[in-house]
């Protein structure tokens, strides 16, 4: 077999989760490329090497697919935060589509999974309401490299919204000690929050120019630098705050169209008890609340758990356990119809899963990020007597391989 560092010629046949698309070398070893798309003949070069498998950086495209495309960006290939600007996104949502299922057929054991066609963004540029920047050593915000802790500054980004997009080139940063990330994030009503994330407790020299508010998190917790700690988010004409440290979707449109499709999807009704597990500030209980007799909140976060107690106040059929999940719902002394979960991308903590398996609920509603944790999961579901009825990937992230799937269980 030839060095490493020789460059090999191989046909890319199947696009995989990742952003990369898979071919052979002469061995028989899987090799996995990213920037490329399937049927391409490209020339790259091994960076890493298993015993049975191989991933190579693309040095060459010399048979280019028909649904290649000139990237807009011109960090494109370097900064490793987008992974699909070179094809179309009918192409990119049909890739999606084709990654859950393989998930789902290969880690999941599913035969013939029950996957639709890929829910595409109204807004394909300019859809993030939230971006999470890097820092170097001189200041300069950008991503960190594909495969790589390096950071790459930009000078342009094509995925935040309009408001950040003006905002974020206008931050000159002097080095920060301790600082890691700086997350921007816009609300309903154009309101901008800005947090320096940091690994050092001490709190740096700050200002800026530009009207917004700023915090400070570290170890030692929260110190408000300027203006509020939290935005107001609107999905369906409903408004939920949002604090620095809490999670909310980052693609508004998005969180829509999933909240009405589980909302279809459930049938609820006033006799109804729904757990809604990893329940962040509120999203889904905020618009099943009103529908049933009980709705239940389960949430680690402290701020999220805030949020969620002023997002829901005027529920009086709502409650809420802080906590894990894997801690809460083995104590919990109720019977859900409906089980609704939206567990980080590590997927289901396994305690958590078990309690829930011995809740026995009717309908497990299942909000995923990852799904390779999702297909895992839902073979641990299957074992136990759920049947996956559908899944319905949603693109809350054009340009990336990142999916988001709402998979609907039932029991058997």
């Amino acid at each position: 077999m030839n060095d490493k560092q020789d460059p090999f010629l191989i046909e890319v046949t199947t696009a995989v989760y990742g952003g990369e698309c898979m071919g052979r070398l002469a061995d028989g070893r899987a090799v996995f490329v990213p920037y490329t798309l399937p049927g391409e003949l490209v020339r790259v070069e091994l960076v890493e090497e298993k015993r049975g498998f191989a991933r190579a950086r693309l040095l060459e495209v010399v048979r280019p697919s028909p649904r290649r495309m000139e990237p807009r960006c011109k960090h494109f290939g370097v900064c490793g935060g987008c992974h699909y600007q070179h094809t179309d996104y009918q192409t990119q949502l049909e890739i999606k589509r084709a990654v859950v299922e393989d998930q789902l057929q290969r880690i999941g054991g599913i035969a013939n999974p029950p996957v639709k066609d890929a829910v595409p963004s109204p807004l394909t540029w300019n859809y993030r309401n939230h971006m999470q920047f890097h820092i170097d050593a001189g200041g300069k915000l950008g991503f960190q490299g594909w495969g790589s802790h390096a950071v790459v500054p930009i000078s342009e980004c094509h995925l935040p919204e309009d408001r950040l997009n003006e905002i974020w080139p206008l931050l000159d940063l002097e080095p920060l000690p301790g600082v890691d990330r700086l997350d921007l994030r816009l609300g309903s009503d154009d309101e901008v929050l800005l947090a320096l994330e940091s690994s050092d407790p001490a709190v740096p020299e700050f200002s800026v120019d530009i009207p917004l508010s700023a915090v400070h998190l570290s170890p030692a917790g929260k110190i408000i630098l300027a203006g509020d700690d939290f935005i107001l988010m609107e999905v369906h004409g409903r408004a939920f705050k949002v604090s620095a440290e809490s999670f909310f979707q980052i693609n508004t449109a998005q969180a829509e169209a999933m909240v009405s499709h589980i909302l279809d999807c459930l049938l609820l009704d006033e006799k109804m008890t729904v757990l809604d597990v990893y329940c962040g500030v509120g999203l889904f209980s905020a618009f099943v609340a009103p529908k049933v007799k009980r709705c239940i909140g389960v949430e680690l976060s402290e701020a999220a758990c805030e949020d969620y107690a002023v997002n829901l106040d005027e529920f009086e059929n709502a409650e809420l356990y802080m906590g894990p999940a894997e801690t809460i719902l083995p104590a919990l002394n109720v019977r859900p119809d409906v089980v609704l979960v939206d567990p980080p991308r590590a997927g289901i903590e396994r305690l958590a899963l078990d309690a829930m398996i011995h809740l026995r609920p009717r309908t497990i509603a299942y909000v995923s990020c990852d799904p390779a944790t999702l297909a895992r999961d839902v073979k641990r579901l299957a074992a136990a007597g759920y049947r996956l009825q559908q899944v319905t990937p949603f693109d809350l992230f054009p340009q990336t391989y990142h999916v988001e799937c709402v998979a609907l269980l039932e029991i058997t």
